[in-house]
């Protein structure tokens, strides 16, 4: 038990709320450890109210988006205690290490796209459900993909979808990337119906975090995500009497097929934050929507009403010894009793790998991270992440939702020395929006 202990001196530290100790550990202690139950130093200072062990955490930038073995970042286990200065603080620092984590990566993508000449590449998206007629009305996409120089151009007709009443909002969109911008001017996203672009920004205003925190605290702490620890890859079989491995030709590329076994998109909602009254508000809410309503609360001087911070949890009775010897992944319950609602779905997967195809998984992979903005790219980079049989996945099964799934087929590509320079350019009679895509 002593090195157990001795092993996580900094959770330790939190349990027994000593800020003057936790200071001085700060400087030779590493931030982002995990515990036994995947929750590091912030996690716990968060569940257990140690506000000031909090900031100073954050002042040392802490890693913020984060999951525990439970699949809980901070800022969920935040919404949860309730506490509005620390939701918001959190949601800052953790906007903030997004962007340093972009700029980080972005070398490497702008040197990925110098080694690799220029090229057009087309990604057909169709989305299908198990669940009769919604198939119906599911979108698909032609995603056509120019990339010149250290600039790339995507254009897609599916700009975004809601994951909770399957919204799918359909347009004609154009995202630039910019290798040789700077930083702040590198990203646009065009909408070409309407004539107006917008700069994806870098910074959000006090208001739009505000906004942002009265919108989490008074909805259900969702997470979603793929199950990846029993996902394994067999090759698939065609015919009926001599059994083979089944290969094809997608578009140009000859490819091997492997179906993707033990695929599962696991999903959670809690709501031990809200009051039966912000049941009914969320509830009659979502009816205003889908008639065109407003969902924010104004006052009668036309200023918006913030959600004020929950009264504390009672604190926690367990001790650091009971919750360290308590079965990994099942610790005692720290702040608010949770009120979670699981649901789990498997999903049946084909991947077809091809040896031909001229583009690399990691420079796929470099793309995916500037265009992940849009929910769906997310999940594909999401998929491709995993340790893929051999080749380069021309044609593929991604869960997108519990109901709903997305086949991807990488249908077209060349290299072209003939690629107008223009493609890159806004045209000069569009009109700048900033706030087109609030959600970039």
């Amino acid at each position: 038990m002593a090195e157990e202990e001795e092993s996580y001196p900094l959770h330790e530290c939190v349990f027994s709320g000593d800020v003057k100790e936790f200071a001085r550990m700060l400087r030779i202690e590493d931030l982002a450890k995990k515990d036994k139950h995947g929750n590091t130093a912030l996690h716990l200072a968060i569940m257990l109210g140690r506000k000031d062990i909090v900031q100073l955490l954050l002042a040392h930038n802490a890693p913020v988006k984060v999951k525990n073995l439970s699949g809980w970042t901070p800022l969920a286990e935040a919404v949860s205690y309730g506490d509005r200065i620390t939701i918001t603080s959190l949601l800052k620092k953790m906007k903030h290490q997004a962007r340093e984590q972009i700029e980080d990566r972005r070398p490497n993508l702008v040197s990925a796209l110098k080694q690799v000449g220029d090229f057009y590449m087309e990604i057909k998206w169709d989305f299908q459900s198990w669940v009769p007629l919604v198939s119906r009305v599911l979108p698909s996409d032609l995603c056509q993909i120019h990339k010149k120089g250290t600039s790339f151009r995507l254009d897609t007709t599916l700009v975004d979808f809601a994951m909770n009443d399957m919204k799918w909002e359909r347009g004609e969109i154009t995202f630039l990337f910019d290798g040789d911008a700077k930083p702040s001017q590198s990203l646009t996203v065009m909408d070409n119906k309407a004539g107006v672009y917008q700069k994806v920004r870098y910074l959000e205003t006090e208001m739009e975090i505000e906004d942002e925190v009265d919108l989490m605290m008074s909805n259900d702490i969702m997470t979603a995500q793929m199950s990846t620890k029993s996902i394994t890859f067999s090759r698939a079989q065609s015919g009926w009497i001599f059994r083979q491995d089944k290969k094809e030709t997608i578009g140009d590329f000859s490819a091997d097929f492997y179906h993707v076994n033990g695929l599962t998109l696991e999903s959670k909602k809690r709501r031990e934050h809200l009051s039966e009254e912000d049941l009914q508000k969320n509830k009659a809410i979502l009816e205003s929507l889908t008639k065109g309503g407003c969902s924010m609360n104004i006052d009668c001087n036309g200023e918006p009403v913030r959600r004020e911070s929950l009264p504390s949890p009672k604190q926690s009775p367990y001790t650091w010894e009971e919750y360290l010897t308590s079965s990994a992944g099942q610790p005692p319950n720290l702040a608010r009793e949770m009120v979670c609602k699981n649901s789990s779905k498997g999903f049946k997967a084909t991947v077809a790998m091809s040896m031909d195809f001229p583009l690399s998984v990691d420079m796929l992979m470099d793309v995916l991270e500037v265009i992940a903005p849009f929910k769906h790219f997310a999940k594909l980079r999401d998929f491709v992440n995993l340790r893929l049989p051999p080749g380069f996945p021309v044609k593929l099964d991604i869960p997108i939702l519990p109901t709903v799934s997305a086949k991807i087929t990488f249908q077209a590509f060349e290299f072209r020395n003939d690629i107008d320079p223009e493609l890159f350019e806004v045209p000069s009679n569009y009109v700048e929006d900033p706030s087109r895509f609030p959600d970039l």
